[in-house]
């Protein structure tokens, strides 16, 4: 298969990953996307045959996204009222479990310091193994089980507490995590 190919194959997963990066803001996760994308096809004369398609382009995109993140931490921030609701506020309130627990999981992950949300995403969602883990975030692979573990943890306390919060559905068989395929690894 062309690398070009590959490079298409990957993009799915290119673009989930930027949106839980991005906490849902779509705009910002197609932007990275395009950013990583255009980075890897201009360089990619630098990868590597027989290594792990995904973990380059993920890493591509992780450092994208870090040299956005600094870029934004030096500019200004710049408001527009009318784009700061988000119809959530007009929105009504979801009464299904899988919605709730998608909710609360969402919430959950924005709470996560970085270094741990990357590894749970990467881990938990992309699938990685803990060696492609690190050598996407270029730390250790003891740092990646680390992070992971600290980062689960949290998470289930997280999730634990936002079934307990006041509004919450009183089901008593509302399952405590949201439990899809795709974060299986996060139990």
């Amino acid at each position: 298969m062309d690398l070009r190919q590959d490079i298409a194959v990957e993009t799915p997963r290119l673009r989930r990953y930027a949106r839980a990066l991005y906490r849902g803001d779509v705009a910002a996760a197609d932007d990275l996307v395009q950013d990583a994308l255009e980075r890897a096809l201009g360089r990619l004369h630098l990868f590597k045959p027989g290594s792990s398609m995904r973990a380059w382009l993920l890493t591509i995109t992780r450092n994208v996204y870090v040299n956005d993140m600094r870029g934004r931490a030096r500019r200004p921030l710049e408001t527009n009222m009318d784009e700061d609701l988000d119809g959530a506020a007009f929105s009504h309130r979801a009464v299904q479990d899988d919605t709730l627990n998608v909710r609360d999981l969402n919430r959950a992950l924005g709470q996560l310091v970085e270094d741990q949300r990357e590894v749970v995403l990467l881990v938990g969602l992309e699938d990685l193994s803990y060696k492609e883990t690190a050598d996407v975030l270029g730390v250790p692979v003891g740092t990646v089980m680390s992070r992971l573990s600290r980062g689960r943890n949290h998470l289930r306390r997280l999730m634990d507490d936002a079934g307990q919060q006041p509004g919450a559905p009183s089901n008593p068989l509302r399952p405590t995590p949201l439990r899809p395929a795709t974060l299986r690894k996060l139990t």
